[in-house]
């Protein structure tokens, strides 16, 4: 058994999505792989992304079969939401056996970015850094104000594109996300898994600040939440004997 949805600026797609698991094998150009896997997969002349959702474990498989949406399902009506957002959604399909949920796949346009945050983070000599940083700081304003929280809206969800000297954003990895009203310490904390240095995330706060009327301590705010991610991951990062990062 299947259940699919495809967008219906999409319908030429639809014999791509049926035989997803097909060209999915077929594919070599993998481009992430951890517990879900991604491949770039050219289909009538158009480059997409096909995200391949781990298989759930025998609760989770009930779970959503059942009770909740699957992550492909969210993945795609969470884009079509944050469509202004994200790259544009094709469509998803779940794949079933003795009616539990098995394979899921999430299929969208490929954005053809140039570098995700965290190559300026990373790079102190990284070209217009400070202008990027800034950008990004609207960028952010602009989802929070649509009251829209990214709950893993770390520096590989976050795909940056260089345009004639304007920077365009779009966020990926959205099947955990919140819609609802930022109070001002939502707004600081969902900058901090970002893992930038005080200095940096100053630059972002200050643009932030510049056009939005958030309190006098939000930068310190913002500095705040984001190091004490830090120091929660680091002393788990000890627990397991794994190397820590300032």
């Amino acid at each position: 058994m299947i259940k699919y949805t495809i967008n219906k600026h999409y319908i030429n797609f639809k014999d791509f999505l049926l035989d997803i698991k097909k060209y999915f094998e077929e594919d070599c150009n993998t481009i992430h792989k951890a517990r879900n896997e991604l491949k770039i997969i050219n289909y009538g002349a158009k480059d997409t992304v096909v995200k391949s959702f781990k298989i759930p474990h025998p609760l989770n498989r009930i779970v959503y079969s059942f009770f909740r949406s699957s992550k492909a399902k969210k993945s795609y009506n969470y884009s079509l939401k944050l469509e202004d957002f994200t790259p544009k959604p094709i469509g998803y399909i779940e794949f079933y056996s003795s009616f539990l949920l098995k394979e899921s796949y999430f299929v969208s346009e490929k954005f053809d970015y140039d570098f995700t945050i965290r190559e300026p983070l990373l790079d102190d000599n990284f070209k217009d850094k400070k202008e990027i940083l800034k950008a990004f700081a609207r960028f952010t304003l602009q989802l929070h104000n649509a009251n829209i929280f990214h709950k893993d809206y770390s520096p590989g969800n976050i795909l940056i594109k260089k345009d004639k000297g304007n920077y365009i954003f779009k966020i990926v990895d959205i099947n955990r996300m919140g819609f609802f009203k930022l109070s001002i310490d939502d707004r600081a904390k969902n900058f901090s898994k970002l893992w930038a240095r005080d200095d940096e995330l100053e630059i972002i706060a200050t643009e932030y600040q510049k056009h939005f009327d958030a309190t006098d301590d939000f930068i310190q705010k913002v500095c705040f939440y984001s190091n004490k991610n830090k120091k929660i991951k680091n002393f788990k990062k000890r627990l397991k004997g794994k190397k820590v990062n300032d």
